[in-house]
Formats: structure tokens, C-alpha cells, sequence
């Protein structure tokens, strides 16, 4: 449970700080965003992992660093619903909701590459800093996480909207449309991208962890199995 509830925990403050800086239209969201997540990845890493995003345990769980099917769907279903909530009290403290959406003339087509692209990079980053045996016990994993999605939100943002995350796409997207804001036309842009992301970069991962490429190599574990 307590995995689970850090979880949840951690997607609630980083959706939170997602919504509480794009609305306004904060030239400093996107540093914002990825600090929240370095400080919540480095407040829960040791506990669940510091995921926050069902596309990162989903790369895990295909790397055999994941107990169960089970065990990732709690971990999807918690962030799912940290970030729901954010979402509400987003609508309660600014009386708006948001969504994440392509950017005026964008295609699909490309917007979707642009999630594919960067959650490729954040679950690549993930794995080799936080469950590769050449990096067990490093102090820099959130620091690497979190500007990871800095570059991204400055670099894609105004091309996807910069969810890069199945949760941040899901839980805003629901509140979007339940109070008549919005649709769920381009929620799909959210999860096929990122989970499209996150298995390559398993396998990407998968190629770097060879015993041909790694020869010290012992098994990996992630923060939450340290």
C-alpha cells in the first residue's frame, strides 16, 4: 500500500504544479513541471520507485524488473487517480480545467511522434539511472529524470502539449471533458505515443544491458528493490 500511495502522492503534485503553471501561461512551466517531478522522484525513489507516469512502470515491468501484472496495474491505477484529483483541485483554486493538446496546425501524426519521442527518452533515462546495475546507487537519478522532462516540455511542448505520460494525459483529459471543456479526441495521442515510447526504450535498454555490452554485469534492481 504504501507504494501505491506514494504513487499517488507524487502524480498528484506533479499534475498539480502542471496545471497550476500552464494555465496561467507561466514562461517557467516547464522548469517548474520537471523540477516538481526531480523532487518528487527523489521524495518517493526509495519507497515505489518514483514512477508518476504508467508509461515508466510499463517499461519495467517489460524489462522483468516488475513482480507481477498485478503489481503494474496498481501502480497505473494510482497514478491514474493522483491525477484526477490534481486535476480537481486545479478547477477548484484557478476555476479552469486543462488538457494536453497538439498545438494550433499540428497534425496528430505529429504530435504523437513528439510524445513517442520524449517518453522514449524519459524511460531510457529511467532505466539506465535507476535500475541499471552500472548506476545502483547513484545520487543523480532525479536530478536526470526531471531535466529530462524539462527538455522536453521546452523543446515538444508547444508541438504536443508535452504529456509524455499516460496519467497526465488521462487524468486532466477526464476532467477536461466532465465539465464540458473539452473531449477526449486526442486522449489517444497520450497513451499510444508514450506506451509506444516506453517499449522501445525496454528494448533499447534490453541491447545496452547485454552481457556482450555490460561485462560486470549483475542484476539490476530498481530504487524501489534496493
Amino acid at each position: 500500500m504504501r507504494t501505491y500511495l506514494t504513487e499517488f502522492i507524487g502524480t498528484f503534485f506533479l499534475v498539480l504544479t502542471i496545471g497550476l503553471t500552464v494555465i496561467p501561461g507561466s514562461d517557467f512551466a516547464p522548469l517548474a513541471i520537471g523540477s516538481s517531478l526531480m523532487i518528487m522522484v527523489y521524495m518517493g525513489g526509495h519507497v515505489s520507485g518514483g514512477h508518476y507516469n504508467p508509461a515508466v512502470p510499463f517499461a519495467v515491468f517489460l524489462r522483468g524488473k516488475m513482480k507481477s501484472a498485478g503489481e503494474l496495474a496498481g501502480y497505473m491505477v494510482s497514478q491514474i487517480l493522483g491525477a484526477i484529483v490534481a486535476a480537481l483541485v486545479v478547477r477548484t483554486l484557478l476555476g479552469r480545467t486543462f488538457a494536453p493538446a497538439p498545438g494550433d496546425g499540428v497534425t496528430a501524426t505529429n504530435a504523437l511522434l513528439v510524445e513517442f519521442l520524449f517518453t522514449f527518452a524519459l524511460a531510457l533515462v529511467v532505466l539506465n539511472s535507476a535500475a541499471s546495475a552500472r548506476t545502483q546507487g547513484n545520487s543523480f537519478y532525479g536530478l536526470a529524470i526531471g531535466f529530462t522532462i524539462v527538455v522536453g516540455a521546452f523543446a515538444g511542448g508547444e508541438i504536443s502539449g508535452g504529456a509524455y505520460n499516460p496519467a497526465v494525459g488521462i487524468g486532466p483529459t477526464l476532467v477536461h471533458a466532465a465539465f464540458g471543456d473539452g473531449s477526449l479526441s486526442d486522449l489517444w495521442i497520450y497513451l499510444v505515443g508514450p506506451f509506444l515510447g516506453a517499449a522501445a526504450a525496454a528494448a533499447v535498454f534490453g541491447l545496452q544491458e547485454r552481457p556482450d555490452v555490460l561485462v560486470h554485469a549483475e542484476p539490476s534492481r530498481t530504487p524501489e528493490h534496493r
